[in-house]
């Protein structure tokens, strides 16, 4: 995996996370430009879903397993829009909190994804 994408992808997330979270401390439902950060933050983690189908496909392996890594960048792709289909349904403040939630889930995967591959430098 790429140290640096993985950050980015970290660092979107806890900003999307916090910005629902301001959105659900002021009682406001998932707005337009939620989607838009959501849609950014998808994005991000469909293409550290690339790179490490890309790196699998070359013959690299993670060092905690093929299955379980697979497993953990599936559920970091699916988590944010997951997140936004979900505060579709509910359009309430609770919308946001599930977005914020779902964003949290997002950085968190990553970093296993990043302890699965193996860690390190340039890892």
């Amino acid at each position: 995996m790429i140290t640096a994408l993985t950050f980015a992808v970290s660092a979107a997330a806890l900003a999307l996370a916090a910005w629902c979270g301001f959105a659900a401390y002021r009682d406001q439902p998932t707005k337009d430009w939620h989607f838009i950060g959501m849609a950014v933050v998808s994005v991000l983690a469909l293409a550290q879903m690339a790179v490490g189908i890309v790196r699998l496909a070359g013959g690299d392996r993670p060092e905690g397993g093929t299955g379980i890594f697979l497993a953990y960048l599936l559920g970091a792709a699916a988590a944010v829009p997951a997140a936004g289909f979900l505060s579709l349904a509910e359009r309430t403040r609770w919308g946001s909190v599930t977005v914020a939630a779902g964003a949290v889930v997002l950085a968190v995967l990553e970093v296993r994804l990043h302890d699965i591959w193996g860690g390190g430098p340039g890892a």
